[in-house]
């Protein structure tokens, strides 16, 4: 099969950080903004198994919206990266982050997919969901 040309999105939060005293201190946007900055030096520069990347795309604007639980507004900053990859496991394991929001494949415009790759793709996907499970579980044990 020959490689997948995938385009995603990931949207990373900021929420505002208070500097010592007055000074310092980062509205949501900049942190937001700063978080995608640090995310794309981190794509460009370490080499990710199964996944070459083509191109980042940091040009959509930073937008907040209000959560309707908490009341409280959440800013985000959108970055979209073409890429391709070796494998549907590989794309798989590249997408599954809190952060991701589309995905649309750009080629092969048509595939076919065994009951085995199904079966792989599936597999992945729970190992990465377990995965995310004890980074979050280890968040929370160490929130306190």
């Amino acid at each position: 099969m020959d490689k997948l040309r995938m385009r995603v999105r990931f949207d990373y939060v900021g929420r505002e950080r208070n500097g010592r005293l007055f000074f310092g201190s980062k509205s949501s946007e900049e942190v937001a903004e700063e978080i995608r900055q640090q995310q794309a030096v981190l794509f460009r520069n370490i080499p990710i198994q199964g996944i070459l990347i083509e191109e980042i795309d940091m040009g959509q604007e930073v937008y907040s919206v209000t959560d309707d639980v908490t009341g409280k507004s959440a800013t985000y900053a959108p970055i979209t990266i073409s890429f391709y990859a070796d494998t549907i496991e590989d794309a798989v394991r590249f997408c599954m982050k809190e952060e991701f929001r589309t995905i649309e494949t750009l080629a092969p415009e048509t595939m076919e997919i065994s009951k085995a790759d199904i079966d792989r793709i599936i597999i992945k996907a729970n190992l990465e969901i377990i995965n995310y499970k004890g980074y979050i579980q280890r968040k929370i044990d160490h929130w306190k």
